[in-house]
């Protein structure tokens, strides 16, 4: 190692071994009795990217954590996961020590649950290497190089996570991960809540860790769109089994396992069919301008939303997207401009019934639930603005079943569903009250591409049959041309481009908006077209 940096830094990248660098093999995994992993066989290799996928519960993270010796109290494990000649599967906490931070390393998905909010993210970028016996001078000066190497070179030692964008929390989380120059990187879904452009700057800082620094990554994730443009490998993963595993251009093109089929057709699903606009508008917005101090978050925005519309609003983090949709509902002030709902004043001059006339389905209907309420309990919550109808029960189980839910689920509480079923619930809510309008905030984001589908076919089917409008906010363009007529591509808080969904897309005139059509994450056209020629399918 270089006699400048303790962890190596300064010197060449580390050469590794022969391939693979951890073999995994039959790996069987239960916790309290409940069998969670069946017999997994995967092999990563150095200076290669190997993508995990499946949807949430088929066990992604369950393998990463016991790649990292993280597994829960009540786990159980047989097989093997060698690593250097060692089982990682039993290995002591005291061996791990040694393992954890210099040979592997994990990159959660939310970064701001994963750094400590009242330390510097000098402090933390150094804590790995103060644990392994660098001094406090040295450790920051290697932490100073290690935020250099993320994109951080502008940003001081001393912030602390909430004057950090999101993009720029999660380069802090790659840094500290690879503080000690692990071989080994393991990313849980780390771009998930990123907008599309610094998306593509993460996942382009780590394919550089691999390919300047040797390192190995096995990057967890449900974005077919990511692993095709990342991954060397690609593990498709089922009900904790891997069901398919090849090079990834090969399992694209050659797939033979339907649940692989099925999680690409949910990846791609097919443009939105425009409906004829019905030439009234149900929101209008005119001129809006909102200022913190001297910073202008949203500048003359104009726009209407028509009955029985549904329209997009994109744009990168910090574009001010989410303080016009504050002002839109009365939730923030405006310092110009007028909105008008359904043809009287809007905003914070809304009434109580106008305001349960536009609701809102936020991104994670986790953090919007009272985890102590049951499903009767928050799905009623909206009536508070109405006041309480003596129906209220048939109603709320009246909303669920047109959500595809059942009634004998107003009992249960949120914990007790999955991530698709509790968006399910969310809309039923924002339902309840008979709105004419949706303000849909990020609201399939966080979900798998096959939930994602079902809860947007649910979404086009609930507008048809109750004439609803949609304010449809998302960072995903794949999303947006999947459910949206029209578009608004927002940035430095102005509307700088708008129209019908085909055009923006086939044929933008604003270059900010081809910048994010290319950043998108896409699987090349090539790569499944032999899998729809009748040979093929034949």
């Amino acid at each position: 190692m270089s006699q400048t940096d303790p962890i190596g830094n300064d010197g060449p990248p580390r050469q590794l071994a022969a391939p693979p660098l951890i073999t995994v093999r039959k790996l069987s995994l239960a916790i309290h009795g409940a069998p969670i992993l069946n017999e997994i066989d995967l092999a990563i290799q150095p200076g290669a990217v190997t993508a995990l996928v499946g949807e949430s519960g088929s066990g992604k993270s369950m393998t990463a954590l016991a790649l990292m010796g993280l597994l829960p109290g009540g786990s159980t494990t047989t097989g093997q996961a060698l690593f250097d000649g060692s089982d990682l599967l039993t290995l002591s906490e005291r061996a791990w020590l040694g393992l954890r931070g210099d040979d592997i390393a994990m990159i959660f998905q939310e970064p701001m649950t994963a750094l400590n909010p009242v330390h510097t993210i000098g402090a933390q970028v150094a804590e790995p290497l103060r644990l392994c016996g660098i001094r406090r001078a040295e450790a920051a000066r290697i932490a100073r190089d290690r935020l250099d190497r993320v994109g951080l070179s502008h940003v001081p030692l001393d912030r602390y996570p909430h004057e950090l964008s999101g993009g720029q929390r999660q380069r802090v989380c790659i840094a500290m991960a690879i503080a000690r120059r692990p071989r080994l990187l393991i990313a849980d879904e780390p771009t998930t809540a990123l907008d599309v452009t610094t998306q593509a700057e993460i996942l382009s800082l780590l394919r550089s860790l691999v390919d300047d620094e040797g390192m190995a990554l096995l990057l967890i994730t449900h974005d077919l769109g990511v692993v095709a443009g990342m991954a060397d490998h690609v593990a498709v993963m089922e009900r904790g089994c891997i069901v398919e595993s090849d090079r990834t251009e090969a399992l694209f093109r050659g797939h033979r396992h339907p649940y692989t089929a099925a999680l690409l057709a949910a990846s791609r699903p097919p443009p939105h069919t425009p409906r004829p606009p019905d030439g009234t508008a149900i929101l209008e917005a005119r001129d809006l301008r909102r200022t913190y101090g001297a910073v202008t978050a949203v500048d003359g925005v104009s726009f209407t939303l028509h009955r029985g519309e549904s329209l997009g609003l994109v744009g990168e983090s910090g574009c001010g997207k989410s303080t016009l949709t504050r002002a839109l509902l009365g939730l923030e002030p405006l310092q110009g401009g007028s909105v008008t709902f359904d043809g009287t004043p809007g905003g914070q001059s809304m009434t109580r019934r106008q305001r349960a006339r536009i609701s809102v389905v936020f991104q994670d209907p986790y953090g919007s639930f009272n985890p102590r309420w049951t499903v009767r309990r928050i799905v009623q919550e909206p009536f508070h603005l109405t006041g309480k109808p003596r129906d209220a029960d048939a109603q709320a189980a009246r909303a669920l079943t047109e959500v595809g839910l059942t009634t004998a689920d107003l009992e249960k509480y949120p914990h007790e569903f999955s991530g698709g079923q509790r968006q399910r619930i969310a809309i039923a809510r924002a339902l309840i009250t008979k709105p004419q309008v949706l303000v849909l905030d990020e609201a399939v984001s966080a979900l798998d591409v096959r939930v994602r589908a079902q809860v947007l076919a649910l979404l086009s089917e609930l507008q048809d049959r109750l004439g609803l409008s949609y304010l449809f906010i998302s960072h995903d363009l794949t999303v947006v041309r999947a459910i949206c007529d029209r578009v608004l591509v927002m940035q430095g808080g102005r509307i700088v481009e708008q129209g019908a969904i085909d055009k923006v897309f086939e044929a933008p005139a604003a270059a900010y908006t081809r910048r994010l059509i290319d950043a998108a994450p896409r699987i090349p056209a090539e790569w499944l077209a032999a899998r729809n020629t009748p040979a093929a399918t034949g």
